[in-house]
């Protein structure tokens, strides 16, 4: 199963992702809490996590690499506004797959939704075969 967990504070913005990817055919789980989210990330539910740079009071710089540690495997693609240049290299390091601006009208979803599906082109092409 193709599962996406999306991580966001911004309740507008989970539930219009949230369908994006429901109505491509992906499992979606949303929370808006970091405990959440790890706990979803150790149990392997979520191949893929859109996660926004600040939520639950946890900044994304500070949750990714946890994130990482619970799965090493996990693809991270990051939605924000703008972001300094050297946060984003800093983020890169950490791991993160994608960064992509934060969807403000409906035919803006297209980036996201590539960077979703090149994340899971990218995760079939790691699998052993």
């Amino acid at each position: 199963m193709r599962g996406i967990l999306i991580a966001d504070q911004d309740l507008e913005s989970r539930k219009r992702m949230a369908n994006l990817f429901i109505e491509a055919g992906y499992h979606v789980t949303v929370t808006d809490s970091a405990a959440s989210a790890l706990y979803d990330v150790l149990k392997k539910t979520a191949q893929v996590v859109i996660l926004s740079s600040e939520f639950d009071e946890v900044r994304a710089a500070d949750l990714i690499p946890l994130l990482k540690r619970c799965n090493r495997n996990l693809t991270v693609i990051l939605v924000t506004g703008e972001l300094p240049l050297p946060l984003v290299r800093r983020l890169r390091r950490e791991g993160i797959f994608y960064h992509a601006l934060r969807p403000v009208q409906p035919e803006d979803s297209e980036e996201i939704r590539q960077a979703v599906s090149c994340a899971f082109a990218s995760l079939v092409q790691q699998e052993p075969r």
